[in-house]
Parts: C-alpha cells; sequence; structure tokens
C-alpha cells in the first residue's frame, strides 16, 4: 500500500495509528459478541466471530504492509525498534480478540447464572482499557510536536496511570470469577474449561493494553 509508505513521510506515528483503527473496528465488534454470549446465542456469536476474524485479517495486512515499509532511519527522535514493538502490541490485541471470538464459538453454553453480572463487568472494563490505549494512541503527535515533554507529556502519563488502573480493577475481577466458577460443580470438564480460558483471555485485553501504554510511557522516559 503506497497509502502506508506516504504516511512516514507525515510522522512515524501515522502508520501506527493507522493500523491502531483497523485494531480497533476488530475490538469494536466485541461487544455484539459478548451480548451473544451472555444469551446463549450461538449464531450470534459466531456472525461475530467472521467479522472479528475478517477484521483482524485485514489489520494484518496493515501491520504487514507496514513492516515492508518501515524505513532503516526515520531521521526522527524515535527509535525503529520502540515504533516495531507498538506495532507487536497492537498487533497482540487484535489477535487476542479473534481468539476470544474463535474460542467463544466452539459450542453453545449458557453462563452459569452466578458469574453473569462479573462476566459482564470483565468485559467492560477491559474494552474500557482498551479505549483508553487507543486515545493514548492518537496523542502521539501532540506528544511528538511538544519533544515528549511538558503538559501533553503529564496528560499521556496520566491516561497510562488510569489504564494501569482498569488492569488491576479486570484483574481482581477476573479472580472474583474464578473463585464462583470453581465453586460450579455442576460444570463439566469441557465447558469448565471453555469458560476458564475465556475469562483469562477477555482479561488479556486490558493486560495488553496496559502494555502498549507503558511502552509509549518508555518513549516519555527517555526524553
Amino acid at each position: 500500500m503506497l497509502t502506508i509508505a506516504r504516511l512516514f513521510g507525515k510522522s512515524p506515528f501515522a502508520p501506527l495509528q493507522n493500523h491502531m483503527d483497523r485494531v480497533s473496528l476488530c475490538v469494536g465488534k466485541l461487544p455484539r459478541l459478548f451480548q451473544a454470549l451472555m444469551s446463549g446465542d450461538l449464531p450470534g456469536i459466531e456472525a461475530a466471530a467472521e467479522e472479528i476474524s475478517k477484521l483482524e485479517h485485514d489489520a494484518d495486512l496493515t501491520k504487514n504492509d507496514i513492516r515492508n515499509h518501515l524505513p532503516k532511519s526515520l531521521f526522527l527522535p524515535v527509535d525503529r525498534g520502540a515504533l516495531l514493538e507498538i506495532l507487536a502490541l497492537q498487533d497482540q490485541i487484535a489477535d487476542q480478540a479473534e481468539l476470544i471470538a474463535h474460542r467463544a464459538a466452539l459450542r453453545a453454553f449458557q453462563l452459569p447464572m452466578p458469574m453473569r453480572e462479573g462476566f459482564s463487568l470483565l468485559c467492560q472494563k477491559n474494552l474500557e482499557a482498551f479505549w483508553l490505549v487507543r486515545e493514548v494512541m492518537k496523542e502521539l503527535d501532540e506528544l511528538l510536536e511538544s519533544s515528549f515533554g511538558g503538559i501533553e507529556a503529564e496528560k499521556v502519563k496520566g491516561m497510562i496511570e488510569q489504564i494501569a488502573f482498569l488492569e488491576y480493577q479486570t484483574d481482581l475481577q477476573e479472580r472474583q470469577l474464578l473463585k464462583i466458577l470453581y465453586h460450579e460443580d455442576s460444570l463439566s470438564y469441557p465447558l469448565f474449561h471453555l469458560i476458564l480460558r475465556l475469562i483469562e483471555q477477555i482479561g488479556s485485553i486490558a493486560c495488553l493494553s496496559e502494555k502498549l501504554g507503558n511502552r509509549v510511557r518508555m518513549l516519555l522516559e527517555l526524553k
């Protein structure tokens, strides 16, 4: 894509932001998937999973195009390795969304009633962490203009701290859900394992968002 190649002339972050837009489309389908999951709607889950898979593929194509056009030297105060690390973390978020979708589509099931409220909150908090790190990525050009310092840097640091707190909240919520899950003796082992893995994989969205935010923060600390 020549479009991606041209983006490097504007900003070293423009291609990453372009890729994040693709990742956002992928993650943006998760609420529909979660809603279908909560209601035991397997056809709805399968439809959402198919959409997420296609969007993840689009994100992969963009990622590969960026890597193919990433110059050896950007002549800007941004390390090439840092850009690749940020790109890789964004890619992992899209991959995780697809993995969640495909796992949810493995079989029809109903979440145990005692888990439903906590599961819904887990999904919500993980998505909040992602959307906040997306906002961080939107601030990168302003950070560059301010030489990664000043009021803009403090603003971004505050956002990254919020992401860390959301990750902490999701971790607590995940533990509470696991306690309930391990007391659900009526579940078959395959269903127990499926729900266990879904909880862990949904929780990884906030974890990866925090890692991405921290990688951006490293740019601030090095300046």
